[in-house]
């Protein structure tokens, strides 16, 4: 594994500028990524609390453990020093994240979501539509040469949101793959009392996390 870029985002005066960080290849704790990614389309998934025995080896996002795909790269994106604001997934289909929010029991969370979700894209200039997806309504948004996918799914006290962006021509492999990622996802909620929409935190392997904290992060 080997750390590879960073960027500082420019940020108005006196506030701290997000940072992105780059890293081919994988952490030492899941050195095996690549060997056994090729069963994911076999699974069914996100999964709650526990990973099943199914062979797939996932990286541990502390809210989430997520199945890299074989070839990807990942991109770590800091609010600041030591705060995780979001994980990337980086294939030549488009980039990826998920992210996992705190949901009441009763659920319906996405519900409320994809229509403020949709609402922010349209007044952002994008056409967007809906569609039945595998696990209820999904987004699909276009701006110029650009589309993005987002699928939401309601478990157990917490709904994970999926998205892809990615050029338009590849819309279709995007979308594939955002599904595999989201079946082999597992959601670790946790019993923490966490408000209702508050996104459930991320948190970095080490490996991972100390490489950037040695690249002044």
């Amino acid at each position: 594994m080997a750390l590879f870029g960073r960027r500082r985002n420019k940020g108005q005066a006196g506030q701290q500028a997000d940072e992105d960080y780059d890293y081919a290849g994988h952490p030492e704790d899941v050195e095996d990524f690549e060997a056994d990614q090729g069963d994911l389309d076999e699974v069914t998934g996100p999964f709650d609390e526990e990973a099943p025995d199914d062979g797939i080896a996932r990286l541990n996002l502390g809210s989430l453990l997520l199945p890299v795909p074989e070839g990807a790269q990942l991109q770590v994106k800091m609010s600041q020093p030591g705060v995780v604001e979001a994980v990337f997934v980086i294939m030549p289909s488009g980039q990826f994240t998920l992210q996992a929010y705190a949901a009441p029991r009763s659920g319906g969370l996405w519900e409320d979501a994809c229509g403020q979700l949709a609402d922010q894209l349209k007044a952002d200039g994008a056409a967007v539509r809906s569609a039945s997806g595998e696990w209820g309504q999904e987004l699909m948004a276009s701006i110029g040469d650009m589309a993005m996918r987002v699928i939401g799914v309601d478990g157990p006290r917490w709904m994970l949101r999926a998205h892809v962006a990615g050029p338009q021509d590849q819309a279709a492999q995007a979308a594939h793959s955002l599904r595999t990622l989201v079946r082999g996802t597992v959601v670790i909620r946790g019993s923490q009392p966490w408000p209702v929409s508050e996104p459930l935190p991320i948190q970095l392997p080490p490996e991972i996390a100390q490489h950037i904290e040695a690249q002044g992060g």
